[in-house]
């Protein structure tokens, strides 16, 4: 605690130092902080180095250590500076996010069928490590998927129209290339869409227990006693492997850029060079496959409501992505700057009135979906004003993890915490009980203190907590 300077009640501050081009900022009560190890610091100190930095190096209240960045990492970069792009700024699960739907039902509607809907719901979606499902791509549909997103996938019958006013960038992130994707991603996500994944990835159906802010729950249609589900996952065997390779060639081709990286895992490219274009040309069809992904599963979803509960209504209330470098216009000093920023484990939370938000979301601010643990709860919160000056209106994206998976499987046993769970009434499905012990509830932190803290710094306003009835695990 004595490397921090409090901000704030929830803003710590590492001075500028060394080769520090910029301060670095924690977003976190100071229980939390305390909580975070060193490499946190470490991390945060390192993205501060890095060239063509604008701001500070953002870390968010669910931080732990990562590849290169810390999950929980923000940070932008203005190109014309000479700023860069980094693989480890993004990761390896290019666009990992979160998509909430409503289902126009209550407890007690899911309650009646909860084991057969929980089997369906498992049987239907494909989880786990390298799991496939029945579509399989040939070589246009590959390219006009990475191409288009969830509007390719809303095209091929996966879904509606309105479905796309509710997702990020509208279902597709323009300016993708997916000739900068190798032959091996494509082949690693050629009978991948419309899988969950593993490791932390999940399909929950959960009960909306409690309401902060009873106006903007309302505008988006949340009410006590609701029922809503939640899609976590995202570019699946692709993205990985996009990340893989790009994070080589950026250490690679390190000293012909002039750069020389605080930490290998830094590894990045000068955002104007023909590699810091290809990887965004890659990594933006990444995120189309993301979208595309989660569109499937929500079309596989809906079929097994309507099979069920044939009353179940299930639009979407929004998607957004947590791993992801995106070109945005931000105000810095008074003027507006085009900036790349690196969002890592870390959510996009516009604030009310933001031009790229769908009408009637935009009084209220963007929905930020925050996923916890299987047992202890989700939540919705909106994004504020305030964010924007507070780390280019971003906010956390999850619990974050409080242990590694190697402890967590020391700690814990599978079918005992699917057990205790099912005491509680939630009904666990997974294909792997290693997989539930890795993602024991307590092997995160506590994601009521992450959230509390993101509203008490400003960063995103807590709008209504989601407990779970039904959680499929990869």
């Amino acid at each position: 605690m004595n490397l921090l300077k409090q901000k704030a009640p929830c803003a710590w501050e590492i001075a500028a130092q060394g080769r520090m081009l910029v301060p670095a900022i924690i977003y976190a009560s100071e229980d939390l902080v305390r909580a975070m190890d060193h490499k946190v610091y470490e991390q945060a100190v390192n993205v501060a180095m890095l060239p063509g930095i604008v701001g500070a190096s953002y870390v968010m209240p669910d931080a732990h250590w990562g590849y290169g960045f810390p999950i929980g990492g923000v940070a932008a970069f203005d190109a014309d500076a000479g700023g860069v792009v980094s693989a480890g700024g993004v990761g390896f699960d290019i666009s990992c996010g979160v998509r909430c739907l409503h289902t126009g039902l209550r407890r007690e509607h899911i309650l009646a069928v909860q084991h057969k809907l929980a089997d369906a719901l498992f049987e239907q979606i494909p989880a786990g490590v390298g799991s496939t499902g029945s579509i399989r791509l040939n070589v246009a549909q590959m390219e006009a998927m990475l191409s288009g997103g969830a509007k390719w996938a809303v095209g091929r019958g996966w879904g509606s129209s309105a479905d796309l006013e509710r997702i990020e960038e509208r279902g597709q992130m323009l300016h993708a290339k997916p000739g900068n994707v190798s032959e091996q991603a494509k082949k690693r996500q050629r009978e991948e869409m419309g899988t969950l994944g593993s490791g932390n990835h999940y399909l929950e159906v959960q009960e909306v227990t409690a309401v902060f802010d009873d106006t903007i729950a309302a505008a988006y249609g949340l009410h006590l006693g609701d029922v809503v589900l939640m899609i976590h996952c995202g570019s699946r065997g692709l993205g990985h492997q996009i990340g893989t390779e790009f994070l080589r060639r950026m250490v690679e081709a390190a000293p012909s850029h002039g750069l020389v990286l605080p930490d290998r895992e830094l590894a990045c490219a000068p955002i104007r060079s023909d590699l810091g274009q290809e990887y965004l040309g890659a990594m933006r069809a990444a995120i189309n496959c993301a979208l595309a992904n989660r569109q499937i599963l929500t079309h596989l979803v809906r079929e097994v409501f309507a099979g069920l509960l044939p009353s179940a209504r299930l639009p979407l209330l929004y998607d957004v992505s947590h791993n992801t470098c995106k070109l945005e216009t931000h105000k810095v000093d008074g003027k507006l700057r085009e900036l790349y920023v690196h969002r890592k484990g870390a959510t996009r939370a516009w604030g009310p009135g933001h031009p790229e938000l769908p009408e009637a979301l935009r009084a209220s601010g963007q929905p930020v979906l925050i996923g916890g643990s299987m047992g202890t709860g989700s939540y919705v919160l909106a994004g504020t004003t305030a964010s924007e000056s507070l780390a280019f209106s971003s906010a956390c994206h999850g619990a974050g993890r409080a242990m590694s998976r190697h402890q967590a499987l020391k700690t814990w046993n599978g079918r005992t915490v699917i057990d205790e769970l099912a005491q509680r009434g939630i009904l666990v499905r997974s294909p792997s009980p290693r997989g539930v012990a890795e993602e024991a509830p307590d092997a995160y932190k506590d994601v009521r203190a992450v959230v509390d803290a993101a509203d008490a710094a400003g960063l995103a306003r807590k709008v209504a907590r989601l407990e779970p009835l039904i959680c499929i695990k990869g």
